[in-house]
């Protein structure tokens, strides 16, 4: 993920062809689940331009009346964008039940 910068959501869509690539955000969506990937770079310049950026990823649940309900967010920060979609498709996975490169 080297050099990747902001670039890192856009790598990901190649991974997961159900997302959506907003301009800020990859968004998977379903009738009951909505599952968010942001980028965050760490604002302390002192550290390496070269470190992976953040990925955060964000479930929220549809509720009875509609609305969706965020639940929980976890950060990913891993060198390698294989690795980073291997480990982000298993998180979502074991958190909401559905596959991400089949629709969640």
């Amino acid at each position: 993920m080297k050099g990747l910068g902001m670039e890192t959501l856009k790598a990901l869509r190649d991974y997961f062809p159900t997302a959506v690539y907003t301009g800020k955000c990859l968004v998977f969506i379903s009738e009951d689940w909505r599952v968010e990937l942001t980028e965050h770079r760490d604002n302390d310049y002192s550290r390496s331009a070269d470190e992976p950026p953040v990925i955060r990823i964000k479930i929220s649940k549809r509720a009875m009346d509609g609305d969706l309900v965020c639940g929980h967010y976890e950060d990913f920060q891993l060198p390698s964008l294989g690795e980073l979609a291997e480990q982000v498709e298993k998180y979502v996975q074991m958190a909401i039940g559905a596959n991400l490169r089949e629709g969640v």
